[in-house]
């Protein structure tokens, strides 16, 4: 039987802590904060290259190489950066380390606004949005910042608990209802996902939500039964609220670099994948895989992790986060 559990006024809601309310500093400082560890890697490096360089030749360029791959922006990006400073320094010679650095910042925006395209927003609500990837990268509790995330841009939101696989994924769901207010659509664990769904896209419907954000089983490219409840899924929205879902965010974890890298290739071609969530860029040094996925899925990061907290969720910017890490 599928219930639904309310966060508004329940009285067993946690108290909102200082940990939960949104820092007053902006995006920049806090991702400036959050890709510290990989700013000390990248940045510590081009300081030493741009100090050292009068002259840009073929020498500057291989040390920029092994900088830019050891933050994980990977060979083919790493490729197509270092050609285009090449056609540059042939068109017009580049003066020195700072002029070096200012044309990288150029071509890292440039490539992470590439495949930005404006979010698709239904002319009647609710504006679905599935969450999608492998269990352990950050998956339910990203719904649940997310849900905070709209919460605080004044809209209403729905959370569906459509992860009837893993154990403890609706509880977990439920306590991220209550802490960011928000109402919640769940079954027991093994229920149908798509008939969770069909109750949450009809609620969302009555109720004029703006926004249901459905949380789905992590899955392996190697599960085709997995895969085929997703689309099932996709279909089931699509029927209630054409052209649902909207938006397929794949939840990714910077830790994983390159190896998450491949599984978003496989998500991508099977599940009609939108935008990232990139996770725990807080915990990593090699934060330069946003770079890498924008130039080689064309997908653009839609946000960023970069805490614990409720409000650790950041709208992902391409101009501050290149500033956060080359400043």
């Amino acid at each position: 039987m599928i219930t639904l559990f309310s966060g508004y006024d329940d009285p067993d809601k946690p108290k909102q802590t200082d940990d939960d309310e949104e820092p007053k500093s902006g995006f920049f400082s806090r991702m400036k904060q959050a890709v510290s560890r990989t700013r000390e890697s990248l940045s510590t490096k081009i300081e030493g290259i741009v100090a050292l360089t009068r002259t840009v030749d073929e020498s500057t360029l291989e040390d920029l190489e092994s900088a830019l791959l050891s933050s994980d922006i990977g060979v083919q990006t790493t490729t197509d950066i270092l050609d285009a400073l090449r056609d540059r320094a042939t068109r017009k010679a580049i003066e020195g380390g700072d002029e070096l650095r200012t044309l990288l910042k150029e071509q890292l925006v440039a490539i992470l606004k590439a495949p930005q395209i404006p979010v698709t927003t239904p002319a009647t609500p609710p504006k679905v949005t599935f969450l999608v990837g492998v269990n352990g990268t950050g998956k339910t509790t990203s719904a649940g910042k997310l849900a905070a995330w709209y919460r605080a841009q004044n809209k209403t939101v729905l959370l569906c608990a459509a992860d009837t696989f893993r154990a403890a994924a609706i509880e977990q769901l439920e306590v991220w209802a209550k802490r960011s207010g928000v109402e919640i659509i769940k079954t027991r664990q093994g229920g149908d996902p798509a008939a969770v769904l069909y109750d949450a896209a009809s609620a969302s419907k009555a109720r004029q939500i703006n926004e249901l954000i459905v949380d789905t089983a992590g899955r392996l490219h190697t599960k085709t039964g997995l895969m085929d409840e997703l689309e099932k899924m996709r279909r089931t929205a699509n029927k209630l609220i054409p052209g649902a879902p909207h938006e397929v965010l794949l939840v990714m974890d910077a830790t994983t670099g390159q190896n998450g890298l491949q599984q978003a290739r496989l998500f991508t071609q099977s599940a009609g994948v939108t935008g990232i969530i990139l996770t725990k860029l807080d915990g990593t040094a090699k934060g330069g895989i946003a770079v890498a996925i924008a130039r080689e899925l064309n997908l653009p990061v839609r946000f960023a992790g970069v805490g614990e907290q409720m409000s650790d969720l950041l709208e992902f910017s391409p101009t501050d986060f290149v500033d956060s890490l080359l400043e």
